[in-house]
């Protein structure tokens, strides 16, 4: 099977997770809207430019620039501080929606993540569909803006996702590789950079496809292992995997947009139990267990609803957590069509700091063994090769025509 790999890359990260946090605080203005950047002290006429607003790119201004030049280039330019908190907040924020579409992501940098999605495409969806639903739930539940790249590695997929800006989806296949990657600059093909440029360009190598179509032998003898690397990049090879770091989330969750409003409450059970199967696989998969169940509604008012229930007894149970969440939407839930539902299981622990509680009957252990052997062979075959019988309808329930 081809693997299906996203780069996720926040569209000027530091000035957008500026403006959303200002946003949300009362600003009037939105700062991407006007020439702006991301900078050090104004007063001291010290720092550099570390992120540019669209309006501020018209001007000519570069990031990495003096703040000194950048304000000759704009004197009506403003400029705000760095801020890593916000900056971090936002990572995480974006890292847990990943984290919904698959247990394989590799944070690439703070605004960037390769996230392997081969396994976890539902039948109904293709790769595309999956990376413009992460896109549009970016925008609308974060506030900020992705270019998303889609490609069978990840020397391809960040390709593509440097393609045309902002908030854009870009597929390179292998087979759209001459089309659309050979044509560029030499200069953009990923690990070129200011010192091998000049001795590229000296060979005549003035294009990606000028470089791939040499004779490798040639390349590698010239710039070494450094050339083998750079002919295959310029080829679309590239077989390094997703390094998938699991990191201990403090919480676990997972939405869904729905393409049509839903009001029937079987519907939207049934919804809300393929929701908790994908949250308690990866509750499970990172051994922690869960104190507190929360359920989430959206409106097509945008009006937002959510109930939170604390257990008896933390657990890692589809079963228990499935028919808590059931619990707390029927005690909030009136019957109007809503666009967006949600669970979070949250107050996670470790799974050493579980109590034996009179709960822990034989029919419990029972079910914790179908979890386990379900996730076994989920583990070995794809998440969505095993499914319950109550998710049967699901792809049913999700197929909407607009």
């Amino acid at each position: 099977m081809e693997s299906k790999i996203l780069h996720v890359d926040v569209n000027n990260a530091f000035l957008s997770w500026t403006a959303v946090e200002m946003l949300k605080n009362g600003a009037e203005i939105d700062i991407r809207t006007i020439p702006a950047i991301i900078g050090g002290d104004e007063e001291k006429r010290k720092g550099i430019v570390l992120a540019k607003s669209m309006p501020a790119k018209k001007y000519g201004i570069q990031t990495a620039e003096p703040i000194y030049f950048a304000k000759q280039k704009c004197p009506n330019l403003q400029i705000y501080a760095s801020n890593f908190k916000v900056y971090h907040y936002y990572s995480n924020e974006l890292y847990q929606l990943l984290c919904e579409y698959s247990d394989q992501i590799e944070r690439f940098s703070i605004d960037e993540c390769f996230v392997d999605i081969t396994n976890f495409i539902p039948k109904q969806k293709t790769d595309v569909e999956i990376a413009h639903e992460i896109r549009n739930r970016v925008k609308q539940e974060l506030g900020f803006s992705v270019n998303i790249g889609m490609a069978p590695n990840k020397l391809l997929a960040k390709m593509a996702s440097d393609f045309e800006k902002p908030d854009k989806v870009h597929t390179l296949y292998i087979n759209e590789i001459s089309d659309k990657m050979w044509p560029l600059p030499v200069s953009e093909l990923f690990m070129v950079g200011k010192k091998s440029l000049p001795k590229l360009e000296r060979l005549a190598i003035k294009t990606i496809g000028d470089l791939a179509k040499r004779n490798k032998q040639d390349i590698e003898e010239l710039f070494g292992k450094f050339g083998k690397v750079i002919w295959e990049y310029a080829n679309g090879i590239d077989q390094s995997p997703v390094n998938s770091k699991q990191e201990s989330p403090k919480c676990i969750g997972n939405s869904t947009t729905l393409p049509e409003d839903v009001s029937q409450l079987e519907k939207i059970e049934e919804i809300l139990l393929a929701l908790t199967e994908q949250t308690t696989y990866r509750l499970r998969k990172h051994q922690l267990l869960a104190r507190a169940v929360g359920v989430q509604i959206k409106t097509k008012e945008f009006k937002t609803y959510s109930h939170q229930k604390t257990l008896q007894t933390p657990t890692s149970s589809t079963k228990i957590i499935y028919e808590v969440a059931k619990e707390i939407l029927k005690e909030f839930y009136q019957g109007q069509p809503i666009r967006l539902i949600g669970i979070k299981v949250d107050k996670l622990t470790g799974q050493q700091t579980q109590q034996i509680s009179l709960f822990d009957t034989p029919k419990n252990e029972k079910q914790q063994k179908l979890d386990s052997t379900l996730d076994k062979l989920k583990e070995k075959y794809g998440y969505l090769a095993i499914t319950r019988a109550g998710q049967m309808n699901i792809d049913k329930l999700m197929d909407f025509k607009d």
